[in-house]
């Protein structure tokens, strides 16, 4: 059943224009004209979801939400902020609220939304009805899901740890899951009404990364035009995520260390130092043993933040699961795109269950969101996989496509295709080679455009370079006689 949405908007027709929207999409919808009158509707009508504006007379939407906070039963609030005002929303979510819409609003983004808050606030009355499980017996915790041994193992570590304050390191293959965990340490903590920041090192250019984590004062570099805080001030009494951990330069590690050990930070280009409260999550898909021996990670930070250390299994790891994840993968879908999928046929089922899943939970979402779009209603059947999907090759063929680079193992593709779109991979050939053969047909399918390239490959312009600089060393004499991609730039 849909909720009941009150609108908060000071401006008459945007109030009038964004009412009749949202009752059009099926919500049962009334405004209001500023935060007071708000209160006084929430309080008299009940919505489950609020949207309101930032800036109004009376009471702002700052304000509101920090009343809604007072009340019994709170509804789910999305803050609706102008453009250059993303900080005041950021802090609206410290403060609790559920997500916010930038003006001039995007309606494809405000309903997917509002049908995401829906879902959640679904999924709390259910729980609140429910009696409690214990951790052994659970199939799901938040948004984790699985039965088996390894995922109520998993459950177990999460409950004993959430509570308390102490750095997780969360360690896996890409797609099984570390984000979900984070997220579930978070809102089984005291800091769940906080904000949740999740920050992906290898994504942030190395000369803005300090920025980005610390903040900046005005004039701190070119570019610093005005004060800025960083992603720790941002998670102020919440939690920090740190994705890919391994990816930060070794001098912001250093940096990093000292705020987690001195619950302190100095914002680039400032004197004085901020205390911060905040929970730091780490996450990787390397081995951390391996990086700190490599030189990538810094030991004393590796011993700080794995206080406890929570290792995803590999989604091949604990296949019995599959039937769980996908009915919530499919509940998920149905709501996103409109579907009605009932749910999977056996014999597609038994496809599932015998695929090793080589890029794990993230794979499976892709294969069930693509035959949920597919099917559309009804149960998902073997004509709605992917060509060839568990033939032999496939994964080597599909697992590592990237932005339309489909790498082809040569047993399967033939030899007979030369496109620039295709990489020909054979049977025995190494890893690392098969990397290099990648990055560079990558780069020669963007023309030697390295920053659309590292894009594409989803690395860091940085890592880029330093990949071609050690192919540049090691191809005067080995590879120089190879024809399978442009030359190597290395500026």
């Amino acid at each position: 059943m849909l909720e009941k949405v009150l609108i908060v908007e000071d401006e008459a027709h945007a109030r009038t224009g964004l009412t009749e929207l949202v009752a059009a999409w099926g919500f049962r919808a009334e405004g209001a004209a500023d935060g007071a009158e708000g209160l006084d509707r929430i309080r008299q009508w009940s919505p489950g979801i609020v949207v309101t504006d930032l800036k109004m007379p009376r009471m702002d939407g700052m304000e509101l939400l920090a009343r809604i906070r007072e009340l019994p039963d709170r509804p789910v609030v999305i803050m609706l902020t102008a453009q250059g005002s993303i900080e005041s929303a950021v802090e609206a979510m410290r403060m609790g609220a559920y997500d916010y819409v930038p003006k001039p609003i995007d309606p494809v983004r405000l309903k997917a939304i509002l049908q995401s808050a829906n879902t959640q606030r679904e999924v709390d009355a259910s729980k609140q009805a429910e009696p409690a499980r214990k951790p052994s017996e659970a199939a799901e915790l938040g948004p984790l899901v699985g039965s088996s041994p390894q995922m109520r193992a998993i459950y177990q570590m999460v409950e004993r740890v959430a509570p308390s304050n102490v750095s997780v390191l969360v360690t896996g293959e890409s797609g099984t899951g570390k984000e979900l965990v984070a997220r579930c340490l978070h809102e089984m903590s005291s800091r769940r009404n906080k904000a949740f920041v999740a920050v992906n090192c290898a994504a942030i250019p190395e000369t803005l990364i300090e920025s980005e984590i610390f903040g900046h004062e005005k004039g701190a570099f070119t570019g610093a035009v005005e004060r800025r805080a960083g992603c720790f001030e941002l998670a102020e009494e919440g939690t920090l995520l740190l994705d890919e951990i391994g990816e930060m330069p070794m001098a912001t590690q250093a940096k990093l260390l000292r705020v987690l050990e001195d619950r302190k930070l100095r914002r680039l280009g400032s004197k004085a130092e901020t205390p911060v409260d905040v929970r730091v999550i780490a996450a990787t898909n390397k081995d951390p043993q391996q990086a700190v021996q490599s030189g990538q990670l810094r030991g004393d930070l590796f011993y700080r933040l794995n206080v406890f250390n929570i290792q995803m299994p590999a989604l091949r790891d604990h296949i019995s699961d599959i039937p769980e994840i996908a009915a919530r993968m499919i509940d998920e879908m149905n709501q996103r795109h409109g579907c009605s999928v009932i749910g999977i046929a056996p014999e597609l089922m038994e496809r599932l269950m015998k695929y090793e899943w080589p890029g794990n939970a993230r794979e499976l979402r892709n294969t069930v969101e693509r035959a949920t779009i597919l099917a559309r209603t009804g149960q998902l059947k073997n004509e709605h996989l992917p060509p060839h999907f568990g033939e032999p090759g496939y994964a080597t063929r599909v697992a590592p496509m990237v932005g339309g680079v489909v790498v082809e193992s040569a047993s399967v593709a033939g030899s007979s295709r030369d496109d620039d779109r295709t990489v020909h991979v054979e049977v025995g050939t190494t890893v690392d080679e098969a990397e290099r053969q990648l990055i560079l047909k990558t780069l020669q399918s963007t023309h030697n455009n390295k920053t659309k390239a590292a894009e594409i490959l989803g690395i860091t312009t940085k890592t880029l370079q330093n990949k071609l600089k050690e192919y540049s060393s090691a191809g005067s004499g080995a590879g120089s006689s190879r024809n399978d991609g442009p030359a190597v730039a290395t500026e």
